[in-house]
């Protein structure tokens, strides 16, 4: 898991430090194409002060499908790599690919090992695939995070057919559009992520 958080301001704001984001990445295939959108997203990340990120590759981690209330020391050592940098988020961007009409297992294991990580807080999505973009695995995704009491945002980001539209170098050959879509996500996740922690701050959050 990468957490260093190159992308975030050298000296927060005075007036308000950046919003702790999780950003995380869903594939964990072999020959995956995630690293090429993971590169496109953080650098718009660094363009604004208002976010700290930190990367999850779910490729990096290794927890085992049978859940358990008291994991071995492997899976609490496995769990130690992710589960604080979930806690600690004050919002979420989930890149995920969509597979056979959804999203990878290592993603709904990832959820399923945590609960009050997720909850009152934003989640947004930006996902890939050929024809409908990742856009059904997103759709699946929005029922669990609100099972979780997690809010998601309403606008996304999409890459159709996403292996033709990035050059050999990683660059998007036709940013203009996506450059847009994500500044929106962006956009409202701030808004989510400080109106509901300033709203935790007043009152703990009833699960």
């Amino acid at each position: 898991m990468d957490i260093t958080n190159s992308t975030s301001p050298a000296v927060p704001s005075a007036e308000k430090a950046p919003l702790s984001l999780a950003l995380i990445v869903a594939s964990d295939r072999e020959g995956r194409f995630a690293p090429v959108i993971t590169d496109w997203l953080r650098t718009r990340l660094a363009e604004r002060e208002d976010f700290a990120v930190t990367v999850v590759d779910l490729a990096e981690i290794d927890l085992p499908t049978s859940l358990s209330r008291d994991p071995s020391p492997a899976v609490s050592a496995e769990l130690a790599k992710v589960s604080p940098a979930l806690a600690a988020a004050d919002a979420f961007v989930v890149l995920t690919p969509e597979y056979n009409h959804s999203f990878p297992a290592s993603l709904k294991n990832l959820i399923d090992w945590h609960f009050t990580e997720w909850q009152a807080k934003p989640v947004g999505f930006v996902s890939y695939g050929g024809l409908s973009g990742g856009l059904r695995a997103v759709e699946q995704l929005r029922q669990i995070f609100a099972e979780l009491h997690a809010v998601t945002v309403r606008d996304t980001v999409s890459f159709h057919s996403a292996w033709g539209l990035f050059d050999d170098e990683g660059r998007h050959k036709d940013p203009a559009g996506a450059e847009g879509a994500v500044k929106v996500l962006l956009d409202q996740l701030a808004w989510w992520a400080l109106a509901l922690k300033e709203a935790k701050s007043t009152r703990p959050y009833a699960a």
